[in-house]
Order: C-alpha cells, then structure tokens, then sequence
C-alpha cells in the first residue's frame, strides 16, 4: 500500500496543482467580468420617471394657461421626496395673463420645480425681465406660485428706465411689480457702466 501510495503521490499533486490553477483562472475570469458590469440600480427614485429633449410646452394653472417653457432637456423624478421636474440645461419660461398676454420671462441656466409646492428654483444667471421694461439679475431665485412671490437672498441688480439698483437680497409679487430689495447697495444712472457683481458674493 505504501509503495503504491507513493506512485500515485506525484500525480495526485499534479492534479491538485492543475485545478488550483484552472479555479484561479475561471474565478480572475469572473472577476474581470463582474468589473464590467454596473452595480445594479436599487433605488427606482435615482431614475427620471420622464426625460423629454428639446421641450416647447405650455402648462396650466387650474385649467388656465399660465405658462410657456422651453428647455433642452426637461426631467421629471416622481419617486424623489419631495417629487420635483429638473431642467439642467437651462429654460426659459415665460408667464401669461388671462389674455394670454406675456407678464414676465424668465431665463435661468439651471431650474428645478417642485410640483406638490408649486415652487421653482432657478440657478446660475437668472434674467427676469418684467411688462414695466425692468430687468432684474440675480443668482439663485425662488419663486413661489401658492404665495405669489418671488424673493432672492443673493446679490440682485435691477434695471429700470432710468437707474440701476443693486442689492442683497429681495421680494416681490409675482407680477415684479411690486418689491422690496434688501441690504441696497446703491442706485446708479443707467448710462453707467453696467454694475460688476463683487467677486466674493457667489
């Protein structure tokens, strides 16, 4: 027993060997292959429930046609919480009154709306411009369609016919007709040079 024993030893080794080596092949094979593939998406609230490009639409307001939007790229998230439309390659929205007459646009590189709050906001270089020929300038806005304000917390600069006004911070009715700006930082003649937002206010 012990003789034969001793025959079979170096193949047994041998065989031993070669399927140590076949496992580690087919196991790095597998590897390289899990390394291709993507982690699988667990939550369904990560993915748009809609993506639509180059959207023109009009959207109501208790059955009214309120609003114009345009944008590149319209995403919708219902499963995000709260719930909310993403345009991340800017829009440009304008608002109509019962006559369908524009009341104000707005133009901003980034906005998100929220759908259960009615509210938006906007990102970037945001741009209103409003019936009374006045444009207003900001950063970030809010726009509330429940309260009907708009307001800002960031540098803001309007120009009228007449003057330019800066400030930090601002409110108003949605109609941009009536406002209030915070922490002013001055009026100025509109022939100056078109006020520079200071380079530490972001």
């Amino acid at each position: 027993m012990s003789k034969n024993n001793n025959i079979l030893s170096p193949y047994l080794s041998m065989t031993i060997v070669c399927c140590t080596i076949i496992m580690l092949i087919f196991f790095s094979s597998c590897s390289a292959n899990k390394k291709q593939l993507a982690n699988a998406i667990r939550n369904r609230d990560s993915l748009p429930v809609m993506r639509t490009l180059g959207v023109s639409t009009l959207v109501s307001d208790s059955g009214i046609t309120r609003y114009r939007v345009n944008t590149k790229q319209w995403l919708i998230y219902d499963r995000k919480n709260p719930p909310y439309w993403a345009f991340e390659k800017g829009v440009y929205l304008e608002k109509f009154d019962s006559l369908y007459h524009v009341e104000a646009s707005i133009k901003a590189d980034t906005a998100y709306y929220f759908d259960r709050e009615k509210l938006w906001r906007l990102k970037g270089h945001v741009v209103i411009k409003s019936l009374k020929g006045e444009k207003f300038e900001t950063t970030e806005l809010f726009w509330n369609q429940q309260t009907q304000k708009v307001y800002s917390d960031k540098y803001i600069r309007i120009q009228q016919q007449d003057k330019i006004i800066t400030g930090y911070g601002f409110e108003s009715n949605q109609q941009l007709t009536q406002y209030t700006i915070h922490n002013s930082g001055g009026i100025f003649p509109v022939k100056d040079e078109p006020i520079q937002k200071p380079d530490s206010v972001k």
